[in-house]
């Protein structure tokens, strides 16, 4: 297709500007609606172009002149949503555009009747039941026009989606691969290969073309698989060739950071985004659950009133009061609201998870394992899918489940301490020890978000009878919870000084042990034994009994804790080797 052609470079973002408005025109002409939004979106972010370089639209062709009536008709009724009567008009056609709008009308007509069949007949749970019909007659259509080597850039991109609505994944890999080397700016067919890769390994052997939309391509898979700092690298080199306004890839960006649970930092992304295009309700959903994380009701609430004036019946909107709802603790009303907006669109992946969520808050496992598995039908890559799963059969108590679901979700987040503690405690259930202490220390060592995994380690050394090791733990519990200067209550922060004032009364080590025991005199569920423990100390100290001159574990508190801020042993710091399993 002429002016179709792109290089591998940013170097002349006037031809990328050309080339984004003639793809725009060229796929709302088709009905690819998303597609021509994205690329005019883009398109807007880059200088304004003269008039003299302004590029004429393509020319007609003696089948698109032949065509042209029966297009512009069918075109009218595809527009108003009356696909059957779109194909009706269309049937015979021989022109590229016309026969793609054929075949994609009976294809969404299709979809329409699928949906139809299921919105008053069914709840969503059952909605993966109901299948297209028209699906297996187009696969065999296109199949021969494909063999004929008779499909442009579009057709290959529905021919793909047909592939991959009847579950054939490499041969729709394989087509949608295809399109991109014949039309490498349609963003369409880069997207629905992005949502066919499950791994890395899977895209190093990928042969895409060496064009500048595939860094596009790469930045959003990046952020698909969890590889954020790649991600943003890829982002921030977009923004700095001079897509700074493009407000698509601020929102990734937000998204990335959300993904990363850097909240503070995608808010702000998403609230200057809010500024700049305040009618925006892509990823609104995403920065509803941020809020709803930070539990700022208020906040929540103007959102979902903003985004219900702005268009009430969109997917996001619907996920957004869901959040409301669920924040304010009335789930009966947040799983409604998640059922409508699958009901608006049913592989719409945040709706299915956060419904999981709703129900297992209604202590509704059944529903909830449901909700969950039909979310990783849409997206195998939804962590917090499998993660939930791993949750519900945790409260079915049933280990090997949940830990097979949690092993899943940690495959998916290495490095995310939430799934590891998960898969420790799985193993701890299992008495596979060994293993939970590797997952427990492993939580620890890429940064525990909850601050739990230390004392679930120092638990597990007790309980093994290791005291030297759990102490080592508790001190470690403690340094950490008192230097990220934040005060927050910690529950198992009793817990800790309890077992140090224990640990250290045994070692005969008064002066640890009564400053772990004042400490202990600070809660309400220690005090009674933090009183006791400092009357023994004092009643041995009378008696001349002398602390012992050994120091098996380390000790060390920070100043502030100290008991009347008396000076404590400072010591080199803690070497948790011997903690390592």
């Amino acid at each position: 297709m002429p002016g179709l052609s792109t290089s591998s470079g940013f170097s002349n973002l006037r031809e990328i500007k050309k080339q984004l408005l003639l793809i725009a025109g060229l796929t709302r002409e088709r009905g690819l609606l998303h597609s021509s939004k994205w690329s005019a979106e883009l398109a807007f972010s880059l200088p304004a172009l003269p008039l003299a370089e302004l590029q004429p639209p393509p020319p007609i062709t003696e089948e698109d002149a032949q065509d042209m009536d029966a297009y512009t008709l069918a075109k009218a009724y595809f527009d108003v949503k009356e696909y059957d009567r779109a194909a009706h008009f269309l049937h015979g056609c021989n022109s590229k555009k016309a026969y793609f709008l054929y075949m994609y009308s009976r294809y969404l007509s299709g979809e329409k009747k699928k949906d139809d069949e299921t919105v008053d007949s069914l709840g969503p749970l059952e909605k993966g039941q109901v299948k297209n019909e028209a699906l297996r007659e187009l696969r065999v259509e296109l199949s021969k026009k494909h063999q004929a080597r008779e499909l442009d850039g579009f057709g290959l991109y529905l021919y793909g989606v047909v592939l991959r609505k009847l579950d054939l994944v490499k041969e729709a890999i394989d087509v949608f691969v295809e399109a991109t080397h014949v039309l490498p700016l349609h963003w369409g067919a880069w997207l629905e290969l992005c949502n066919l890769i499950t791994d890395k390994e899977m895209l190093k052997f990928l042969s895409l073309p060496d064009t500048w939309m595939k860094e596009f391509f790469l930045a959003h898979i990046y952020t698909e698989l969890q590889l954020i700092e790649e991600a943003l690298q890829k982002y921030q080199n977009l923004i700095d060739v001079g897509f700074s306004k493009s407000s698509y890839i601020v929102s990734q960006i937000a998204v990335a950071y959300h993904n990363i649970r850097d909240i503070d930092k995608a808010l702000s992304i998403f609230n200057e985004l809010r500024k700049q295009d305040p009618y925006r309700i892509e990823n609104m959903d995403t920065f509803s659950n941020l809020l709803y994380v930070r539990s700022m009701k208020s906040e929540l609430s103007y959102l979902a009133h903003n985004l219900c004036e702005i268009d009430k019946y969109r997917v996001e909107t619907c996920c957004v009061i869901g959040n409301y709802y669920s924040l304010r603790s009335q789930h009966e009303k947040a799983a409604l609201y998640f059922q409508r907006a699958l009901k608006l669109n049913p592989r719409y992946l945040g709706a299915w998870t956060l419904m999981g969520h709703e129900y297992m808050e209604m202590k509704n496992t059944s529903a909830a394992i449901q909700a969950y598995r039909h979310a990783i039908e849409v997206n195998k890559r939804d962590y917090r899918a499998w993660y939930g799963l791993g949750q519900t059969y945790e409260i079915l108590k049933m280990p090997f489940y949940c830990l097979y679901y949690y092993r899943r979700a940690h495959q998916l987040r290495p490095n995310d301490s939430r799934m590891l503690v998960a898969l420790g405690e799985c193993y701890e259930k299992l008495n596979q020890l060994v293993e939970a202490k590797k997952c427990y220390w492993r939580a620890y060592a890429v940064g525990d978000v909850e601050k739990m995994a230390l004392v679930k380690l120092a638990k597990l050394h007790e309980q093994l009878t290791e005291s030297e090791q759990a102490a080592q733990c508790y001190i470690k519990y403690i340094q950490d919870i008192y230097s990220c200067g934040e005060i927050v209550e910690h529950l198992e922060e009793s817990t800790a000084f309890r077992y140090l004032a224990q640990y250290y009364f045994k070692c005969k080590l008064w002066d640890e042990a009564s400053t772990c025991a004042q400490k202990c005199c600070a809660f309400n569920d220690t005090r009674e034994e933090g009183k006791a423990l400092l009357r023994q100390i004092l009643q041995l100290r009378n008696q001349g009994e002398t602390p012992s001159t050994e120091m098996p574990a380390p000790f060390f508190l920070p100043a502030s804790l100290s008991a009347n801020n008396t000076p404590t042993r400072r010591v080199s710091p803690l070497n948790l080797s011997s903690v390592t399993p």
